[in-house]
């Protein structure tokens, strides 16, 4: 029989994120990281995948060790100097395709992650709104147009 796989993604989320700009709006976000990087290694865990299994993807991914040890410091959000870098973050994530963590934490400075293919599902609405207003100005051109007439009644 085969196991059921943890799923627990967040759903794809259309509003649009606002920038951080205000004053510590920042504030504690090693900690928040920290605590992703633990949901993102539960969750791993909970579909077969190990830590140490995660750290050896994560070595091959980047071309330098990193280790379950590493991976237990970077998901303790007391071990303050023990912060994961972006780049490991990246690897974590590929690693574990967990985007849509990826994508929460992004948020939290105003953007938002597509992954691969959905790419084009963005260009797709892009074009239509495009299209869209396009079609809005050829109207408003046709009910300023009259027909041109120099000289000639003919068709």
């Amino acid at each position: 029989m085969v196991k059921a796989r943890a799923s627990n993604q967040l759903a794809f989320v259309f509003a649009a994120p606002r920038p951080a700009t205000h004053a510590a709006a920042l504030a504690g976000m090693d900690a928040r990281v920290a605590k992703t990087v633990g949901e993102v290694l539960a969750t791993a865990h909970a579909n077969g995948k190990p830590r140490e299994i995660v750290a050896a993807e994560m070595t091959l991914l980047l071309d330098e060790p990193v280790t379950k040890e590493m991976l237990d410091a970077w998901s303790a959000p007391a071990k303050g100097k023990h912060n994961i870098s972006f780049t490991r973050m990246c690897a974590l994530i590929a690693a574990t395709g967990r985007f849509d963590l990826l994508d929460r934490e992004l948020r939290a400075i105003g953007a938002a992650l597509l992954v691969g293919e959905e790419i084009h599902t963005a260009r797709l609405g892009h074009l239509k709104s495009k299209i869209a207003e396009l079609t809005a100005e050829l109207r408003a051109v046709e009910r300023m147009a009259t027909p041109i007439a120099r000289g000639s009644t003919e068709c």
